[in-house]
């Protein structure tokens, strides 16, 4: 793999890692009278799948990894968290570059997470189907 597909694969990784978003169900109705249901407050912990298939996200209680799709080797890792309604920050090591990494990301959908790193690059990630 040449440098530049590298980078692009922590990157992509990373983002994926941001990316892990969940739906939730509306609150449960209390009483005789129903309620309107509220929108689902999306989560990004999950398994988010670059949009170039090069790598997978993981992110789970506060702390993210990403894996390269075609060795399993892990690329990027570190944390994340919530920054606002549907927006989140991700900050890391990639593990290619021995150098620190940092993603905002919002989540526009359930299955989809778009990331602009430090640097300016922008890339999207999508759930990976089957995972929540």
């Amino acid at each position: 793999m040449s440098n530049a597909m590298l980078k692009g694969a922590a990157a992509i990784g990373l983002a994926a890692a941001l990316a892990g978003c969940q739906a939730m169900g509306p609150p449960p109705m209390r009483g005789p009278v129903s309620q309107a249901p509220t929108a689902p407050t999306m989560n990004i912990e999950g398994e988010w799948l670059s949009t170039d298939g090069v790598a997978t996200s993981r992110f789970v209680g506060g702390r993210f990894t990403t894996v390269a799709n075609d060795t399993g080797n892990t690329i990027s890792e570190g944390n994340y968290g919530r920054r606002g309604e549907n927006v989140y920050e991700i900050n890391g090591q990639s593990l290619l570059r021995q150098a620190p990494i940092s993603f905002n990301c919002m989540m526009i959908s359930a299955t989809q997470l778009n990331c602009t790193a430090a640097a300016g690059n922008q890339f999207s990630l999508v759930r990976r189907q089957g995972m929540s």
